[in-house]
């Protein structure tokens, strides 16, 4: 999650938000410099003010999205906290790269909690997360292999939901390469899990790949993929249909990333 992503996903609850703010350009100049200007722990200050000026006291749909934003990156961070405190949890020489995962999903925790109190909100309680899934992956904080499986199925739920949301953007060029240069990264982490086991780093058909529990289908329905903007790509390449999946990543719409979220958040 980052303030592109938030900022995409209040433009879709308030089509006029940069008509409240100015510009669409003159708010992305103001984040864009905002680095040269003050320390990194102003920007969420900045950010609530920015909302302020926007919509007065009336913030309730923004602080909405971030509130939602704050508790997916309070399950990411979760994830690999509890695992890399777990003592039955051996992660090898892969514990550093994790580790910076982890530190990073609470960056996003600390800035947007930061952000919604900035904007005058409360940020949501941190959820109790259940990572066994009800005791469907009972051994995901002792047994590597199952901890592999899930940090696959997350990574790659969210290179799928982050593309799902790019259509939005088509018509504000200054988020949309914003989003793209990040969701690059996005993919690059997804694709270091793929390796730590012994995978591919992108997705064949719909395969979830060797050692996969059924469970996480649903993180890649709809890969198999292969007509592209109305046009059978295997037909005019050359190229089976199995290569033609890995040559084109498909997209996750909202409904199925919550779905998927919702099996590890205690009710």
């Amino acid at each position: 999650m980052n303030i592109f992503k938030i900022l995409q996903d209040i433009e879709k609850t308030d089509a006029e938000v940069y008509d409240r703010l100015s510009s669409r350009r003159k708010a992305m100049s103001s984040f864009g410099s905002m680095g040269k200007k003050v320390a990194l722990a102003a920007v969420p200050l900045a950010m609530g003010s920015m909302f302020k000026k926007a919509y007065g006291q009336s913030t309730n749909s923004v602080l909405d999205v971030l509130n939602y934003a704050l508790t997916l990156e309070y399950l990411e961070y979760n994830f690999y906290d509890q695992a890399l405190k777990s003592s039955g949890l051996n992660l090898g020489a892969n514990r550093d790269f994790f580790t910076e995962v982890r530190n990073n999903e609470l960056a996003h925790v600390n800035f947007l909690k930061a952000a919604i109190s900035g904007a005058g909100g409360t940020p949501v309680s941190e959820p109790t997360f259940d990572f066994s899934a009800n005791n469907t992956f009972s051994d995901w904080n002792t047994n590597l292999q199952t901890f592999l499986a899930l940090s696959q199925a997350f990574e790659d739920t969210g290179v799928r939901a982050y593309k799902g949301q790019a259509t939005n953007l088509v018509s504000n060029s200054d988020v949309l390469t914003a989003a793209l240069q990040i969701h690059s990264v996005e993919a690059r982490h997804a694709a270091v899990v793929r390796r730590i086991r012994g995978l591919k780093g992108w997705i064949t058909n719909d395969e979830r790949g060797a050692g996969m529990p059924s469970q996480t289908q649903a993180v890649y329905d709809g890969e198999a993929q292969t007509t592209q903007a109305g046009i059978n790509v295997p037909q005019i390449s050359g190229i089976s249909a199995a290569g033609v999946s890995e040559s084109f990543d498909e997209p996750l719409d909202m409904a199925t990333v919550n779905s998927i979220a919702g099996l590890f958040i205690k009710k």
